[in-house]
Formats: C-alpha cells, sequence, structure tokens
C-alpha cells in the first residue's frame, strides 16, 4: 500500500516503471504520474522500435494482443485473466488497419489526415509539394548563386545517405565535417521535436510549477508553468492565483487532471527524461513561421535594415488577422507573392490541424514533421550550398520537388547518388566516415601540437585544453595564447559537431595577460556565433575555466551512432574478478 499511496515524481524523476518499484500487480496496472509507460497503441502515433522500453520480447507480445503490457501482465510477470479485446480484427495490429506498416517495418505514408491509423485520422503531414510560384528569368538568374564552368559554387554541401537502419544527413565546408544527424525511420517516440499532439494532462505539480502531459509516447512530457498559454476569462478563480505582477496565473489554476490540451514539443525525450512541451504552437515553412491565434509579428535580426524595411511592408498585406507570423533569414530577395504562398500553406495546414483536434481523443498525434533532410533543407538550404546530394531515389525525387515547389532557382543544386555507378559508398567518397570515426574519440589535436580532452557526464560536460606538442619559439606567454586562440576555434567546431548540449566547462591554459584572456573570449564567441544552436558564454575567470551553455534539443553525436557497453553499462571500467565478492 506504501507503494500506491507514494508521491508522483517530479520532472526530473521520470523513468522507472510501476513493476520494478512497487512489486505488486496493482503497482504494474496502475503506474506513477511521470513514469514510463508501454509503448503507444497503433492508433496513438507510430509503434514504437523492437525492444525500445523494457523487455523486447514481452513488448512485442504485447502489441500483438492489442493491449499493453499492463494489462496481459501482473507484476510478477505472471499472466492476468484475459479481457475481451474491442475495436475489431485490425485494432492493435500493424499488418491491418489504414494506418499499419510495411514489410520492412516503415509507417505507411498517408498525408493530409484523411487515412486512419487503427480508427483513428492519422496526422497531417508537413505540405512538401505544390505548384511553384512562376518567377522572371531576371530574378532566378539572381537567386541561382555563383556558377563555375558550368558548375555551382558554394561554401557548404549536403550529404544525405539513406541505410537500413536510419538517415544520415552530413553538412561539410570544403570537405570538413561541420555537422551530422542521424533519423531512424518510423521513430514517434525519440525524435518528435516540432510534432504538435493532442496531449491529456495526467498531473499537476504546484510545488514544481510543471504539469505531466500524455502525448501517446512512452514518457509523459512536461509542461512547464511558463510555457502555458491560457485566457483570464476561462480561469476558475478568475486570475485571483496570478504570480506577483498579475501577468501568469498559478499552474493549478490554468491546468487540471485528465484536461485535453493542444501543445507541441520543443525539446525530444532525452535519457530517463520526457520531451518539454510548449502551447505557443508555431508551423515553420521555408520564407515564414505561422504562430496560430497570436499577435506575434516579427523580421529575421540577421536580415539588413534595407531589407527588413521591405518584408515588412509585404507583411503588413500577408499577415493573417487571427494569428501571427515571424519572416525567416530566407525570405531575403523573395516576392510577396512567394510569400504570401508560403502564408496559404503553412495556414491549410493549420486548419487542417485544427480539424482533426476536434475529431480525435487524447492522447494523439495530430501534426508531424518532416523527415529529417527535408526539414533540415527547409531550415538551411539556400545559394552558400554548392549542391545536396542523396543516395536514394524516393528520397530525391522527393526533395527535388519540394526544392522545385519553394525554391525553383536550386532546384538544379539536387543530385542522385548512384553508388552502384561510382563504385563507393557516398559516404566514403566524401570522407564523412573517416571524420565521424575521429568525432567519437576524446581527444582532438590541435593544428600548432596541442590537443583537447573532451569528457561527458550526467550533468555537464568537460574540455581540458593542453599544449601536447606545442612547445612555441618566444615565451610561454605567447606559447599558451596561441594554443588557446586554436582551442577556442576548435571547440566550437566539436560542440557542434558533436551536438554537446547542456553545461560545458572548458579548462584553458592558465594565461597571465588580462589581454589575452579577452581576446581568447572574443574568438571563441565568434566561432560560436557561426552555430545556429543558442548558446551564453561567460568571461574566463581567476581559474582559467570558461562556464558555458549550448541550447540541448536532441542527443548528440555518440548517443545516436553507439550504444552503452552491457558489461560495464557505458562507464568504461569492468569489475576485477576476485577483488569484490
Amino acid at each position: 500500500m506504501a507503494d500506491e499511496q507514494a508521491p508522483n515524481d517530479t520532472p526530473s524523476r521520470q523513468s522507472g516503471g510501476g513493476a520494478g518499484q512497487g512489486g505488486s500487480p496493482s503497482a504494474e496496472s496502475k503506474p506513477q504520474i511521470g513514469d514510463s509507460r508501454p509503448a503507444p497503441k497503433i492508433g496513438d502515433s507510430r509503434p514504437a522500435p523492437q525492444g525500445n522500453g523494457g523487455n523486447g520480447d514481452q513488448g512485442n507480445q504485447n502489441r500483438q494482443n492489442g493491449g499493453d503490457g499492463a494489462q496481459n501482465q501482473g507484476g510478477d510477470g505472471q499472466p492476468k485473466k484475459r479481457r475481451r479485446r474491442r475495436g475489431g480484427r485490425g485494432r492493435g495490429r500493424g499488418g491491418e488497419g489504414g494506418g499499419g506498416q510495411n514489410q520492412n517495418g516503415q509507417n505507411q505514408n498517408n498525408r493530409g489526415g484523411q487515412q486512419k491509423q487503427g480508427g483513428r485520422p492519422a496526422p497531417v503531414e508537413a505540405i512538401t509539394s505544390g505548384d511553384a510560384v512562376e518567377l522572371d528569368e531576371k530574378t532566378l538568374k539572381r537567386r541561382r548563386g555563383r556558377t563555375r564552368k558550368g558548375k555551382a559554387v558554394g561554401r557548404y554541401l549536403m550529404c544525405v545517405h539513406v541505410g537500413p537502419k536510419a538517415t544520415q544527413i552530413a553538412t561539410l565546408e570544403g570537405r570538413k565535417l561541420l555537422e551530422h544527424q542521424v533519423s531512424r525511420p518510423a521513430d514517434d517516440i525519440s525524435q518528435i521535436h516540432g510534432n504538435i499532439y493532442l496531449g491529456r494532462v495526467q498531473n499537476v505539480l504546484p510545488g514544481m510549477e510543471a504539469a505531466f502531459v500524455d502525448i501517446a509516447t512512452p514518457k509523459n512530457a512536461v509542461l512547464y508553468a511558463g510555457d502555458v498559454q491560457y485566457d483570464a476569462d476561462d480561469l476558475d478563480n478568475g486570475g485571483k492565483g496570478e504570480k506577483r505582477g498579475g501577468k501568469q496565473p498559478r499552474i493549478e489554476d490554468v491546468l487540471k487532471a485528465k484536461q485535453s490540451i493542444l501543445t507541441q514539443v520543443t525539446k525530444n525525450p532525452i535519457a530517463h527524461k520526457g520531451a518539454r512541451l510548449t502551447q505557443e504552437v508555431s508551423l515553420p515553412g521555408r520564407f515564414v513561421v505561422l504562430v496560430p491565434n497570436s499577435s506575434t509579428y516579427g523580421i529575421s535580426k540577421r536580415l539588413p535594415d534595407g531589407e527588413r524595411k521591405r518584408l515588412r511592408n509585404i507583411l503588413d498585406k500577408a499577415k493573417p488577422k487571427q494569428h501571427g507570423v515571424i519572416v525567416r533569414t530566407a525570405a531575403e530577395n523573395v516576392t510577396a507573392e512567394e510569400i504570401k504562398a508560403d502564408v496559404a500553406r503553412l495556414l491549410a495546414q493549420w486548419d487542417d490541424i485544427e480539424k482533426l483536434s476536434k475529431s480525435t481523443k487524447a492522447p494523439a498525434l495530430l501534426y508531424r514533421e518532416p523527415e529529417a533532410a527535408v526539414r533540415i533543407i527547409r531550415e538551411e538550404f539556400t545559394k552558400d550550398f554548392r549542391g545536396v546530394i542523396i543516395d536514394d531515389k524516393e528520397l530525391y525525387e522527393e526533395v527535388k520537388g519540394y526544392v522545385e515547389a519553394i525554391t525553383p532557382a536550386l532546384a538544379d543544386r539536387i543530385e542522385y547518388y548512384d553508388e552502384e555507378a561510382e563504385g563507393l559508398p557516398l559516404f566514403e567518397r566524401q570522407h564523412i566516415d573517416e571524420q565521424l570515426r575521429k568525432a567519437l574519440d576524446r581527444k582532438v589535436w590541435l593544428p600548432g601540437g596541442g590537443s583537447l580532452i573532451i569528457e561527458g557526464t550526467e550533468a555537464l560536460t568537460v574540455i581540458d585544453v593542453n599544449t601536447g606538442k606545442n612547445v612555441g619559439k618566444s615565451s610561454l606567454e605567447e606559447t599558451v595564447f596561441r594554443n588557446n586562440l586554436e582551442a577556442a576555434e576548435e571547440v566550437a567546431n566539436q560542440l557542434r559537431l558533436r551536438d554537446i548540449g547542456g553545461i560545458i566547462v572548458i579548462d584553458f591554459v592558465d594565461m597571465e595577460v588580462a589581454k589575452n584572456r579577452d581576446e581568447v573570449i572574443k574568438t571563441f564567441r565568434q566561432a560560436l556565433a557561426r552555430d545556429k544552436t543558442r548558446t551564453q558564454v561567460f568571461d574566463i575567470s581567476e581559474l582559467g575555466l570558461v562556464e558555458m551553455t549550448r541550447k540541448r534539443i536532441g542527443e548528440g553525436l555518440l548517443e545516436s551512432v553507439t550504444t552503452a557497453c552491457d558489461s560495464c553499462d557505458g562507464r568504461g571500467h569492468v569489475m576485477i574478478d576476485g577483488i569484490l565478492d
């Protein structure tokens, strides 16, 4: 009984199951709020990959029976009384029903929320095709970018490799690998950033100013008070529970248990932590971002003042009255017709999402972001890229059609790579594989002979700068200063390549001259400015340490391409036999 009456977990304790802690059938059938849940049913979202979330064989058997693990087995592992299944033959099995899986285990691509999955409408998919806005030849020529001897010229190159288990996207500057991302097929479990859900509030924690929300994923997501949207007229107490300043009411006055709310994922689930949510939904397009039911109005600050003024005049006419719009950096030099078409495309998506939210029950997936390759091209592809090379014909056709619809001037920079004809895999041809293997090492060599040691922990990442083989020529201070300048540039590159997030502490070699310390931190900030992920850097302390944070959205490079060792549980140490019995 003590386990059944225990208080609910806080946001930092979202892992662990009822069976493993309670040890009784009642604890298994009634898991604690915030604990891991069985994989969602087919109607809720895409099926979980095999082996994800508990015993793989047991989870597969439960899914074949069309129910959750808690309904089929008790806490001691013994089968409970079998209940009659409702919902027909197609319910609970991927092979039958409208939204099942194909033989390769991949989810069938249903767009527009029209087809159904297990009795529920399929989620709305991002529109990646359509008619392009007609542009005159002069405009097209200006947007095509630079060419040399008939070939496109650009600073960056994007390579997309589609494998049987995952799709890898690599961005290179020259031949140097800058970024690498991994997207697994049919994954509505770990890579859900940007997805929109109709969630059901499981529990509200006033002491943590947060709420756990069921969004049909194994772990309940967390919604903090600062991310809650509300209408003062809908509050039970008329807003009397507001905080000092009268701006934000307490979360328990806005949200109640079992309440259905529309939410969007802002951070993927990482390790034992569930996804993070917000109620301020936004739909990204190529040139603008639509913020439904908001008065948001903005233009990217990266654009020059003259261009911002021109776009402001266009936005005044294109902005819907009931929705907010943010103009992206990619909108530079685009026409009013292109911005209006992008807004109309996003409005159509939002209308489909609203209709779906009214015809389905929580928890349910309402909108799914496109595949990683399409999403990254939407966010980053400009004339600065000399090309996008894709080694999968189907994905090439999809991306080609999308670029032709939104940026026809750059459509000829999308290339198909035929591995059989070329004789080498794409990543091997571009020397990406060898750079990825080096990026997994804890030691990174600097050009002058120094080195970096990168170690990750549960709470933070520590980077140690060493002079190593760099002995310099004139003085110790000059040698250390030059070594730290190289380290500042390389640390910024490694943070971006390895996608390291959270708290980061960098131990530069001690410098006596204050001017040198200021120059190193200035160089470091300039190098980080090329990273689109938000960072915050503090000055060098008296101990020579730099403390910084980098926004963590998903798993890093190491976690995306490796698994923890079963013998040492990822610690890198194995107990010596005979020492500790």
